[in-house]
């Protein structure tokens, strides 16, 4: 997939911003605090439906403007025209495809493909297991658009059940009924969202291996035996290794493994008011050699580690549909010489490569170059 043109009109810091791009590398240079970053967060959007920075998308629209609009023009793997609109507003985002209007946001998101390298990235190895959860998530939505609305089936179903057992706490009283009705819902939409993040980790497992030991390649202090592991460990208590080329789970069959684990803490939860079990409370597991990379690794491994998982990422999404474009958010800065030198040549592989650097010195790539500063974007002479 190729980027042809975006347009953003009242995002972030942009009033309006116009530029055209073209295949392989697009450097954004410019001191820190003049909108690099929003840049590449606009992009990500149109693949996730959402900001990897916060949660809410007020806080993309420009302080005083009462929507934000970003638009983009692509050429998918086989030279069709994808042309895509977002508008963000208070009350109900608009969108439109190849200029027509679409009724749900959904039909839009995920046409124009991307996978993000960023700095906050780290937290894949050092943070909460929500971070991690949401990775797999992220993945899963950018290789086939469907999964977020099935991620969101299973968030509402979840939150009817947790407002049911919420009320059995103050009221001392369980609807048996009901709560078996919201329980059926929520086994069932968590099936397939367990099968598909499992099959995810086993799709992960040598690529992230792979694209790890090549990150560290001839580094003096890598360490041959220590190669990164994940698994999957279900709420539960049953643990699944990543390994590649393993079938994809029957969702049926997990959803059952959920409904015994949430009989036998149905005390619990009354007492506690929430539900116990299921995929919000799982964890992908990152192993660095035979221990936890939280809490273990080096920082350089940490970096590796969440390098190599967002590289594998791009060739997960990419077996389905199109090749993503790569979006890569100061990076260069947090890696030393040797790791960037292999970051880069790994980019190189790329269609096409966005990339934000506060010098530009630091990143060993070449292309078309452009200068941001204060909500301004221009073409470097």
């Amino acid at each position: 997939m190729r980027l042809e043109s975006l347009h953003l009109l009242d995002v972030r810091n942009y009033e309006r911003v116009d530029l055209a791009l073209e295949p392989g590398v697009s450097l954004f240079v410019g001191p820190n605090a003049q909108g690099k970053t929003n840049l590449l967060e606009a992009v990500s959007y149109l693949a996730l439906g959402r900001s990897h920075r916060v949660s809410s998308d007020q806080a993309l629209v420009r302080v005083g403007a009462a929507a934000a609009v970003i638009r983009a023009e692509a050429r998918s793997d086989h030279d069709e025209r994808i042309a895509v609109s977002l508008e963000l507003r208070q009350g109900r985002n608009r969108a439109q495809l190849n200029g027509q209007p679409q009724q749900r946001i959904g039909d839009v998101i995920g046409r124009i493909r991307s996978v993000l390298l960023a700095p906050e990235d780290l937290s894949l190895v050092r943070g909460d297991p929500g971070d991690r959860r949401r990775f797999l998530d992220d993945l899963l939505g950018g290789r086939r658009a469907s999964y977020i609305g099935i991620r969101s089936d299973l968030d509402r179903a979840l939150a009817q059940r947790n407002a049911l057992l919420k009320d059995a706490r103050a009221s001392g009283r369980i609807p048996r009924d009901v709560l078996e009705v919201w329980t059926d819902t929520y086994v069932h939409t968590a099936g397939p969202v367990l099968a598909a993040r499992i099959a995810a980790v086993h799709a992960l497992a040598d690529p992230v291996r792979e694209a790890y030991a090549d990150l560290v390649a001839d580094s003096p202090s890598h360490d041959v035996a220590r190669l990164p592991e994940l698994r999957y460990e279900l709420s539960s208590g049953r643990h699944v290794v990543g390994r590649t080329g393993q079938p994809v789970p029957d969702p049926a069959e997990l959803a059952q493994e959920l409904r015994e684990s949430l009989a036998a803490q149905e005390g619990d939860e009354v007492r506690r008011g929430t539900t116990l079990a299921g995929p919000h409370r799982d964890e992908l597991y990152l192993g660095i050699g035979a221990l936890p990379a939280k809490g273990y690794a080096s920082h350089g491994e940490q970096w590796s580690i969440a390098l190599a998982l967002k590289l594998a990422s791009h060739g997960v999404i990419a077996e389905v549909g199109d090749q993503p474009l790569v979006l890569l958010d100061d990076v260069f800065a947090e890696l030393d010489d040797h790791r960037r030198r292999r970051l880069a040549e790994r980019c190189a592989a790329f269609d096409q490569v966005l990339v934000t650097s506060a010098m530009g010195t630091e990143v060993p790539l070449d292309g078309m170059r452009f200068q941001v500063r204060a909500g301004s974007v221009t073409a470097a002479s």
